[in-house]
């Protein structure tokens, strides 16, 4: 900064003097406007630059430091967040300049505008045009760098690993190492390769006690750790990593991963420890609430359950956790015979975005009103699964069994049958198509007893004589 500062004055004097002084020719001036453009960009006050440079390449067309010149605006435009109008200048000076180095440091420079412009595609085959024209350009590390953060942008990890190794191989020592290194562990990670992972975070801090990535290195370890049976190390790793950078970007989730790991252990102080501080997290979050109704469940805690519940769909009534967990209560209410408390758990989660726990939601609903003999809304909440988009069959012919036993609780036996005929035709379960063919069995039966006997029917040869009024004696 005060490098930058010192030149302001310097570059102020020189702008002033182009105006004031008469130029001697136009070599002068043109002189002048390319120094001042090459000297800000080299000091980074690339708005002078931009200025000097864009005069100096309208104004003297002819003069053969034109094509150095676009290269120079490219990169103050760049750095000045026009990516745009630095494609052009690079496009412009590509096609201008001859000597090869400078052809190559206009590729990269285009590879990285490409990138900022998130073209990745264009900008992996720059960079790898770059490197494969010359691997020993004093451009090559960048390029072999940005090439491996192109194909992490593509979401190709695999060649994104080969790179980066590539690139720590040849040049270790580079300012970019550090950055390199931290990318190949998440490369790693993306992968599931936890064990490739490990040792490139275990001597990350060692290997760059200087580097700014140092935390960023600490979290992701203990992560590894964590998702790689260590907890233990992975919770001391947290710990610090917390301890030391509190107001790091990754602080909070380090906490919610310390308590998702504390609740996740197995020990019941642990667990307790870890419900505590989940329940007392300012602000509160839904993932938070609903990890510790999870825990106060494994832990046979109803009433901690409840609590966690209770503030879960308080603060945070329309989030997707709050209908799932709500779809679990429900289904656990269930199976404990509570009816009552599973349909109102299930009027929660029916409200889900989720077409799956919106669909098993309105089964259980239908089911509990069932048991609870509530025909009509057991009635509504089967035929409710069948508008869900995309249900699963199994949930689909299960609450279609359910709506034949509502219609035959309600003697609707034509319409029992019907529901029942379906699922014996078509459900994959064969338990329950078995047991569907024995219900349709019985509705016909039943509308057998039920229907009234009905008159021959008329030989079509003989018409059928209309039926006349009684028939009596004339007085």
């Amino acid at each position: 900064m005060k490098r930058c500062l010192a030149t302001v004055p310097t570059l102020a004097a020189l702008l002033v003097l182009m105006v004031a002084v008469a130029p001697v020719s136009a070599l002068d001036e043109a002189d002048r406007l390319f120094m001042v453009g090459e000297r800000a960009l080299a000091d980074r006050f690339y708005p002078v630059a931009r200025r000097a440079l864009e005069r100096f390449v309208t104004q003297h067309p002819g003069d053969p430091r034109v094509p150095r010149a676009l290269l120079m605006l490219g990169k103050a435009r760049l750095a000045l967040d026009d990516a745009q109008s630095a494609l052009e200048a690079f496009a412009r000076a590509q096609g201008t300049l001859t000597a090869p180095a400078e052809l190559l440091e206009t590729r990269f420079w285009q590879a990285e505008t490409l990138f900022r412009l998130k073209r990745f595609s264009e900008a992996r085959t720059a960079y790898d045009e770059v490197v494969r024209t010359d691997a020993a350009s004093p451009v090559a590390p960048e390029a072999l760098y940005g090439y491996a953060w192109t194909e992490l942008e593509l979401q190709r990890p695999e060649p994104a690993v080969v790179a980066l190794r590539d690139f720590l191989t040849a040049w270790p020592e580079h300012a970019l190492a550090a950055a390199a290194t931290l990318h190949l562990a998440r490369a790693h990670v993306e992968l599931k390769h936890f064990t490739d992972a490990l040792p490139l975070l275990t001597t990350f801090a060692t290997k760059y006690p200087g580097s700014r990535l140092v935390p960023d290195a600490q979290y992701l370890l203990g992560w590894v750790k964590i998702n790689n049976g260590d907890p233990s190390g992975g919770l001391t790793d947290l710990r610090a990593f917390v301890a030391a950078h509190p107001s790091h970007a990754q602080a909070r989730a380090a906490q919610q991963l310390i308590r998702q790991a504390l609740g996740r252990s197995g020990n019941r102080e642990d667990m307790l420890e870890a419900y505590k501080a989940l329940m007392e997290e300012s602000p509160p979050t839904a993932e938070g609430l609903h990890e510790a109704a999870d825990i106060a469940r494994r832990l046979k805690r109803p009433k901690d359950q409840e609590a966690a519940w209770r503030r879960l769909k308080s603060e945070f009534p329309a989030h997707a956790l709050t209908r799932r967990l709500a779809l679990e209560l429900a289904s656990a209410a269930f199976k404990q015979k509570n009816w009552k408390d599973a349909a109102a758990f299930g009027a929660t989660a029916v409200q889900s975005e989720e077409a799956a726990v919106r669909a098993e939601a309105w089964l259980l609903v239908g089911e509990a009103e069932l048991k609870l003999k509530r025909f009509p809304q057991a009635a509504k909440a089967f035929e409710a699964v069948g508008a869900v988009d995309d249900v699963e069959a199994g949930t689909r012919y299960r609450a279609l069994a359910g709506l034949g036993l509502v219609r035959e609780e309600q003697k609707e036996w034509r319409a029992a049958l019907t529901a029942y005929e379906a699922v014996a035709g078509r459900t994959p379960d064969s338990s329950l198509r078995e047991w569907a063919r024995e219900r349709a069995a019985a509705m016909k039966s039943q509308l057998g007893k039920s229907s009234p006997a009905r008159p021959a029917t008329p030989n079509r040869s003989e018409p059928a004589k209309p039926a006349g009024k009684p028939t009596g004696k004339k007085s």
